[in-house]
């Protein structure tokens, strides 16, 4: 009989540390949740913006022909 009763504590104490370490990893989801969210509406306004600008009379790197001394 006191085995069984050791038995149930014990497994009583993993339920309550598993609850813990799930309620745990369910908030820091959340946070992460949060921060992907919020950083999808900052990406919007950085694309918005970018689409915004003007092109640049500045050629590419690649369109630009070689310096005469090559």
């Amino acid at each position: 009989m006191n085995e069984a009763l050791e038995a149930i504590e014990e497994l009583q104490t993993k339920l309550a540390f598993q609850e813990h370490t799930i309620e745990t990893l369910n908030e820091a989801l959340t946070a992460q949740q949060y921060q992907i969210e919020k950083l999808q509406v900052q990406m919007r306004h950085v694309m918005e913006k970018v689409k915004g600008f003007e092109p640049s009379n500045i050629a590419k790197i690649s369109d630009e022909s070689p310096p005469p001394h090559y």
